[in-house]
């Protein structure tokens, strides 16, 4: 099963609804994978000011609010 990454930090509530959102659209299509930028200094210095980041394939999908289109558009490959 392929893997969606969500950029995320605790306490977020961008971050939250765009989970929230996100986890019915996928639900047993796509893996979630949900990344805490304050884990990883590579991933806080590049998304800090963008989260929530949707991510698949190396590639950003939507940022600050879910796309449902192109999570639509991934679903369909």
């Amino acid at each position: 099963m392929d893997t969606l990454q969500v950029y995320s930090r605790q306490g977020c509530h961008l971050c939250e609804d765009l989970i929230e959102e996100l986890v019915p659209l996928i639900e047993g299509k796509l893996a979630l994978e949900i990344r805490d930028i304050d884990t990883n200094p590579d991933w806080h210095e590049r998304f800090f000011m963008d989260i929530p980041v949707v991510e698949y394939a190396d590639e950003i999908i939507c940022m600050h609010f879910l796309d449902r289109d192109a999570i639509t558009g991934i679903l369909r490959r």
